[in-house]
């Protein structure tokens, strides 16, 4: 375990039951967007392939110059 990992168990030891609750409401909710970030990044990567014939090609050349 790092410093900093210590510095922020010790301070959330510290808080009222609560705002415990509420720390951890905030932690499964940053959990969830990181997780919905790889799912969109994961989805994005294995659509690549799919769209490579539409994105690469003269007629579309004009928009990657944009």
């Amino acid at each position: 375990m790092t410093a900093a990992e210590q510095v922020l168990i010790d301070k959330i030891k510290q808080l009222p039951p609560q705002r415990m609750a509420e720390v951890e409401d905030f932690v499964d909710f940053l959990r969830s967007r990181e997780d919905e970030q790889r799912l969109t990044y994961a989805a994005a990567r294995a659509s690549e392939a799919s769209f490579v014939q539409v994105w690469d090609n003269d007629e579309d050349a004009a928009y990657d110059r944009l």
